[in-house]
């Protein structure tokens, strides 16, 4: 049989319509797609086609892209969460470390360096403390992970609408990150990379973009590594409040005298509000400012839930205030020489927390200070630029206040005049003149003979001193010539005791720059400081032993119990005897009871000096009870000449109201002198020289006023043979 071709018949009628065949049910929503999206098609799907496969690829490169970032991120998160150490390695950052000055008591009067107080925590600090911070820097502290987006969006949009650059003022940075660039990334501080801690720190604190994005993985890490309150405890212990505060604890003890612990609300929104620009809003330099910055806070507080209503109107009507200490910021110029008086590795370098014990009293400090300003305020043109300084000191040395200028501002390393300023003594340096000549054994009852004088001196001619006045008054004892400040007088006891006595003598007690060669040394040419003058001074006043001036009691390094130095006293070797002491004492006394000092007089036995230079560009008065001795200084910085000022005038005024505060209180104690017993012989009788007019009110009498400078009045010149004669004859002795 044939088989038939395989083929399909023809049909021949047309095919009939199917019913759509029936799908299962499904759920609903949950039908699949089964065919692709149409594309268009035509013209328009051929114009769109490029766009979508563009649009296709950005998203498959941007999200791939941010895969690879993402992991990036993730491994340099890694990274710098396994070089993190313990929370507590932190929280001292300093690369130096401090000193804390303690006065004669034992209070702290004064911090230098940068002040740690010690290590606070977040669970242990005051509650108010904790929240100003929060309020203030970062509000969802507690919910970000080291980066806050909404901060940063936040301040960027405020950068643009203040005209600046998105990255430029607000960084919208949180605590972490702050504290990230705190600890510099975790880069110490070494001192062979580094040019210096500044350059460092201007490294620490860069905000270039590539930075903050550094900043940004190591707060991640960091919120990784510790939890929130480890954080906060870093932040709060490493951040600078100003002042050489380096923490909130150094920063409440150095304005409030208390405990970061223990602050309330308005004290916590000071300290907080140090954060934006430490030295700024610090209260030792503006307190007013300070407190402003507070109320903001304090609004900060209440709006976010922190303060009640209450709360935050009682401390916005009693803002916080400085502690005593703080307010008063005495010591500045003390505090400035004890630490130059130390070796620098002790004080300004230490790398140590250091405790200077001194001889610092600050009732005493705050009586030179007040004394000072009650003068100026009611005596001196308000326009005067004319400058002032005081020492206060025991008998010892011991340096009990100092004020080295008019209007300390409170910061450290000001021009210290008491310490720095070498200016001519003028006649407070005759006292030492006399010491000599009471040394050889002269009686304050020898007589000198107060006449025209003239000497020839080697090299430069003729020279004739006179007194101010114009005038001689003859035969007069060594005590009425200290008494009334007679220069021709002290020329020529000093030649008589001999010059290198006098200088040996000068130089002893502690005068021991340049002092002049020629007679001249007799009138005060030769400079010193206030400080070593007023140190002289007390060398005559324990009985004639030199003295070295001090301030430090005791270096020891915080924690150890061993000082690293000491010192109980400035007493040195003896200059001139006892007996000659005592009568020098008696000699300056009289200074004051009815001398060119009158002015100076006070309640008890006083002695003193006054001290007036050529010009009056330098005016004097130094002098001491039984109890301190103190020492006035006072002229321009240019050595522009004073008007109408003297060292028995102003300085005089000036020393006598600080004595009386510092005495204020304490018994009437007698000065060891002794009164002079009667001559042992009678002068020759001598002819008076005939007096020059007198010019009233000379620059060392009580009413102190000085017109100008002193017109130098040549006297006949005498051959050198009968001035030798003269000089023999001195004090009427053979």
């Amino acid at each position: 049989m044939a088989r038939r071709p395989l083929t399909a018949p023809k049909r021949t009628t047309k095919p009939t319509k199917r019913a759509p065949a029936k799908t299962p049910p499904t759920r609903r929503g949950k039908a699949k797609r089964t065919t692709r999206r149409s594309r268009p098609r035509g013209p328009l799907g051929l114009v769109l086609m490029p766009f979508n496969w563009l649009f296709r690829l950005i998203f498959r490169l941007v999200w791939r892209g941010a895969a690879v970032a993402l992991l990036i991120l993730g491994l340099a998160v890694g990274y710098v969460y396994t070089t993190l150490p313990e929370p507590q390695a932190l929280l001292d950052g300093r690369a130096r470390g401090s000193v804390t000055l303690l006065d004669r008591y034992g209070d702290i009067f004064a911090w230098r360096g940068e002040q740690f107080g010690g290590q606070i925590t977040a669970d242990t600090v005051s509650e108010h403390l904790r929240n100003a911070i929060i309020a203030t820097e970062d509000r969802r502290f507690m919910y970000h992970p080291g980066v806050d987006p909404i901060g940063v969006a936040s301040a960027v949009k405020i950068n643009l609408a203040e005209g600046r650059g998105p990255l430029s003022g607000h960084g919208g940075s949180t605590i972490t990150q702050q504290t990230a660039k705190l600890l510099c990334l975790g880069v110490p501080y070494d001192p062979d990379t580094w040019e210096s801690e500044t350059a460092y720190e201007a490294d620490c604190r860069e905000g270039s973009l590539w930075r903050k994005m550094k900043e940004a993985v190591y707060a991640m890490a960091m919120e990784a590594r510790y939890t929130k309150d480890e954080i906060l405890t870093i932040y709060m212990n490493r951040a600078f409040l100003g002042a050489g505060s380096r923490g909130f604890e150094a920063a409440a003890q150095r304005y409030f005298g208390k405990s970061a612990n223990v602050v309330d609300p308005a004290e916590a929104a000071m300290l907080a509000g140090l954060l934006v620009a430490p030295t700024r809003y610090a209260p030792t330099a503006d307190l007013e400012r300070s407190q402003n910055r507070a109320s903001v806070i304090v609004s900060l507080m209440e709006s976010q839930g922190y303060l009640t209503d209450a709360e935050a109107t009682f401390a916005q009507d009693n803002p916080a205030r400085l502690s005593e200490a703080a307010e008063a910021r005495a010591g500045g110029y003390f505090a400035d020489w004890v630490m130059s008086s130390a070796p620098d590795f002790l004080t300004r370098k230490t790398t140590e927390d250091v405790l200077l014990t001194t001889t610092f009293d600050a009732r005493i400090q705050r009586a030179a200070e007040t004394a000072l300003q009650q003068v100026f305020d009611t005596k001196v043109n308000p326009s005067s630029k004319a400058q002032a300084a005081i020492v206060v000191m025991s008998a010892d040395g011991a340096v009990r206040g100092m004020v080295g200028g008019r209007k300390f501002k409170g910061v450290a390393g000001q021009f210290n005049r008491a310490i720095q300023a070498n200016r001519q003594t003028g006649s407070a340096f005759k006292p030492f003149v006399f010491a000599a000549a009471l040394d050889m054994g002269y009686s304050p009852l020898d007589q000198v003979i107060d006449e025209p004088l003239t000497m020839n001196i080697p090299g430069s001619g003729p020279w004739s001193p006179e007194n101010y006045t114009r005038d001689f008054k003859g035969p007069m004892t060594l005590v009425d010539a200290l008494k009334e400040s007679r220069n021709i007088p002290a020329v020529k006891v000093s030649e008589g005791a001999g010059r290198d006595n006098v200088r040996r003598i000068a130089s002893e007690f502690g005068l021991n720059s340049d002092l002049a060669d020629g007679p001249s040394l007799a009138l005060g040419v030769s400079e010193s400081t206030l400080i070593n003058m007023t140190g002289a001074y007390a060398g005559i006043l324990n009985g004639g032993s030199a003295v070295d001036p001090y301030g430090i009691l005791e270096l020891r390094v915080k924690g150890d119990d061993t000082p690293l130095i000491g010192q109980e006293g400035g007493l040195g070797q003896r200059v001139i005897t006892e007996d000659a002491a005592r009568q020098l004492v008696y000699m300056m006394s009289r200074v004051i009871e009815d001398g060119t000092g009158a002015r100076a007089r006070l309640d008890r036995p006083a002695a003193g000096k006054t001290g007036t230079t050529q010009a009056a560009r330098d005016a004097w008065f130094v002098g001491f009870t039984a109890d301190y001795v103190t020492g006035v200084w006072m002229g321009y910085d240019d050595n522009t000449p004073l008007k109408g000022v003297t060292g028995g005038g102003l300085p005089a005024e000036i020393w006598r109201e600080t004595m009386v505060r510092v005495h204020q209180g304490l018994p009437v104690n007698q000065l060891p002198m002794d009164a002079p017993e009667p001559p042992r012989y009678e002068p020759e009788p001598q002819p008076q020289p005939q007096q020059q007019p007198q010019v009233a009110n000379g620059p060392e009498s009580p009413n102190d006023v000085l017109v100008g400078p002193v017109e130098q009045v040549q006297q006949p010149n005498v051959a050198e043979q009968i001035i030798n004669d003269v000089l023999g004859s001195i004090f009427g002795r053979n």
